[in-house]
């Protein structure tokens, strides 16, 4: 199947001055034109990965393997063609979504005629072409999201990594961002996806890694893992294989 895929093998790392591995040996493969769900108490490594995967930051051991139409590619190619939404904003709220798009759109050497139309079908997408020209910081939490997604996808890229895309938003925006992700991923978009929704991941993912404490538990079909472990939801599963303790501290 043509699209961007990623193979992870034996991925590990290590900040300076840790005492333990925030990864450890993680072997799995993310298939082009899914919707892979990544999945952990906090704490477990989900940012870490995903900043490796996208050459933010170096494993301390291990490899990723990046492929386009099942022809492998360099990073810094990979990197023209992924897109990342991080949990935190990343925009200036005090510029307008138009300003902050023709900025980030510059940063990918999109031409001004690109930066334009790309702008203007994204936001309308999204619903915030009526605002386009209004300074975010007077926006709501949910209006705030999707213009983080824009940003991230002002590029056109055919892989997009999602770090908490709907934490803090009202469902009628949730309902609205997972359906445009959706729509993406039918059109070809490979999408990596980090929530601690599980009952919003068990809808929008199609295949799923299970992480704890840097290390790999399951891996799988979501509707594999649930017979498999015989568990009726994505919750329950995630409780079992995890714990209960408390992970915040």
């Amino acid at each position: 199947m043509s699209g961007v895929s990623i193979q992870i093998k034996e991925l590990s790392k290590r900040y300076k001055s840790a005492e333990f591995n925030s990864l450890t040996k993680l072997s799995f493969d993310i298939n082009s034109n899914d919707i892979f769900g990544i999945f952990g108490p906090n704490g477990a490594g989900k940012t870490t990965l995903i900043s490796i995967a996208c050459g933010v930051i170096d494993a301390s051991e291990g490899s990723l393997s990046y492929y386009m139409d099942s022809n492998k590619i360099e990073l810094n190619k990979f990197k023209e063609i992924a897109g990342y939404v991080p949990q935190e904003y990343a925009f200036y709220q005090e510029l307008t979504p138009i300003q902050n798009l023709e900025y980030f759109g510059a940063f990918y050497n999109l031409t001004q005629k690109e930066i334009k139309k790309n702008t203007q079908e994204i936001l309308t997408k999204l619903g915030l072409i009526k605002v386009a020209n209004h300074k975010i910081n007077t926006f709501s939490g949910g209006m705030k999201r999707r213009v983080n997604l824009a940003i991230g996808m002002i590029h056109k890229p055919q892989i997009l990594f999602l770090d908490e895309p709907t934490v803090g938003v009202d469902v009628q925006s949730k309902n609205a961002i997972l359906k445009f992700l959706k729509e993406l991923n039918k059109q070809g978009t490979t999408i990596i996806y980090t929530s601690h929704m599980m009952s919003e991941a068990e809808q929008f993912c199609n295949n799923i890694a299970l992480i704890d404490q840097g290390k790999l538990i399951a891996q799988d079909s979501i509707e594999n893992l649930l017979s498999a472990y015989k568990q009726n939801d994505l919750e329950t599963l995630f409780i079992n294989l995890t714990g209960e303790e408390y992970r915040d501290v």
